[in-house]
């Protein structure tokens, strides 16, 4: 009784745990829109801010609460758009400050003019068409122009004649103190959410290849690249055999040369590898010889070519690449799918490269399953021998998780002397200035030289006439799409056959 209640004790919490990391890598994929992310700090550092203010002024009696309205627009202003022209520290404190010495200037000048206003929060007409025209010829030349001076110009207007000196000096004060909380979050956090945030930044360094295909060196390679940008890369080549046997002959070939490990399900037989390795010339068997015989030597000669294929893949990577890499060899159970995804799990891999395969026309059964799974894919279908990618292009739709990973992937392709490009099509009639704010916004956070395009066309007209120019086109798998939409539109990735060039697939894990 006890060892039952034991176990659904652990059951449950297991269940929350999960749930727990899923619901955290669910905040962390929403705050990677900067969008959501802005908003959040409003919500966060804003109302902190202000209130460290008025703590501060509560402690001095002689401070006006008129400073805080204009205080609180301006730290918006600020906080809302962090690389926008009113987001800068010197203007926010030059224009509120510069205001309220107009706003003091202009009421000594309406004092003049006219008797002073008698009411506690009544200014002349004159004194508050002075003060605004007065803040607007001083930031204007200045090039301090700043909306929340023009609510200080106004304000100064009801400070009395003991509290105005007391009026600026506070205004510089909070609004000097709001630029330095401001500085810190923007330095420190918001030009860093990469780093904290993105995931991909700090992971999908662990690549696992699984060798199937014609193509499958040089998707290894690519796989190789993409760990090579992080210090604890590592690439794992996976060959799957139909049966125990198989594998363990594969791995005494294997063993003395380079790392390998065997992953089995209990000796369950198994459809064949799907790898097209080299294959060794066949014998045939001769009058009086031995079938048998002959069928061993020709497994052994099948088997030597595949580990010579294999081993010749790991050097070249370890070797153009400096990043160690593991062969293993797992028994295929019948599902090349799910052996693949539970050696991902097995080697501690968080990113699976595997090489492009079409069934009648659309995606392998094989492939469908990965991009269904909960690990991070990369789809390569390779057009010719390349196994560089200095030029890179990068169709988005929008700020979100799968486009910033598509964007460091290619950072990490092309590298520092590397050509990227990042456009989204807006058709005939789509927003320019909205089109190239996302843009901006997308690329902002990370570091290097990039090219933005914004065509007015359509995304497979774009990337046939501009595909060729690059070495590689980074496309999401468009998992957020509906099976209605996919079933009148089918993704891009799948009508990309015109577009001469290597094309890589993007697809975040469910969790």
């Amino acid at each position: 009784m006890l060892d039952r209640l034991r176990d659904r004790i652990r059951a449950a919490v297991a269940r929350a745990r999960r749930v727990e990391r899923r619901e955290v890598r669910d905040f962390r994929r929403w705050a990677e829109v900067t969008d959501n992310l802005v908003h959040l700090s409003m919500l966060v550092v804003v109302p902190l801010a202000i209130a460290l203010v008025t703590a501060l002024a509560n402690a001095v009696p002689r401070l006006t609460f008129l400073l805080f309205p204009p205080l609180a627009a301006g730290t918006y202003t600020l906080f809302v758009d962090p690389t926008g022209k009113y987001s800068e520290p010197g203007r926010f404190v030059a224009g509120l400050t510069i205001g309220a010495v107009c706003g003091l200037v202009a009421l000594a000048v309406s004092n003049a003019v006219l008797p002073a206003s008698s009411g506690q929060f009544q200014a002349s007409a004159l004194g508050a068409g002075l003060a605004v025209f007065a803040t607007g010829v001083v930031t204007w030349p200045l090039d301090i122009e700043e909306p929340s001076s023009y609510s200080t110009a106004l304000l100064a207007l009801l400070v009395g004649p003991n509290q105005r000196a007391a009026f600026v000096g506070s205004i510089f004060l909070a609004s000097a103190l709001v630029a330095g909380i401001f500085v810190v979050w923007r330095d420190q956090f918001y030009e860093r959410r990469a780093s904290y945030l993105y995931e991909s930044m700090t992971g999908d360094d662990h690549v696992l290849i699984p060798m199937r295909g014609e193509s499958a060196g040089r998707t290894a390679m690519l796989g190789a690249r993409l760990a090579a940008a992080h210090e604890a890369g590592k690439v794992v080549l996976l060959d799957m055999v139909p049966d125990d046997d198989a594998a363990a002959t594969e791995e005494a070939l294997l063993r003395d040369t380079i790392s390998v490990d065997i992953f089995s399900e209990g000796g369950r037989d198994g459809s064949p590898t799907g790898g097209d390795p080299p294959v060794a010339d066949q014998r045939l068997v001769g009058d009086g010889g031995d079938p048998a015989d002959a069928a061993t030597d020709h497994a052994r000669t099948d088997l030597d070519a595949q580990v010579n294929w294999l081993e010749t893949h790991a050097d070249r990577i370890e070797t153009r690449t400096g990043v160690p890499c593991q062969v293993v060899v797992a028994t295929d159970d019948g599902s090349p799918a799910a052996t693949t995804l539970r050696t991902a799990e097995e080697t501690n891999c968080d990113l699976i490269a595997a090489p492009y395969e079409t069934q009648r026309g659309a995606l392998s059964p094989y492939l469908k399953r990965l991009l269904q799974s909960e690990s991070d894919v990369v789809v390569h279908r390779s057009r010719g021998d390349r196994t560089r990618w200095k030029r890179v292009l990068v169709p988005v739709r929008s700020v979100s998780d799968v486009s910033h990973n598509m964007i460091d992937f290619a950072c990490r392709l092309a590298g520092k002397s590397g050509r990227i490009a990042v456009a989204t099509c807006i058709g005939p009639r789509g927003d320019r200035r909205r089109a190239e704010e996302l843009l901006a916004d997308l690329i902002e956070p990370f570091e290097g030289s990039f090219e933005t395009r914004v065509p007015r066309t359509d995304i497979l007209s774009f990337l046939s006439e501009t595909g060729p120019q690059y070495d590689l086109v980074v496309i999401g798998a468009s998992r957020d799409r509906s099976a209605a939409s996919r079933f009148v539109s089918p993704p891009t990735f799948e009508r990309l056959e015109d577009v001469d060039t290597d094309v890589a697939i993007v697809d975040r894990g469910r969790t």
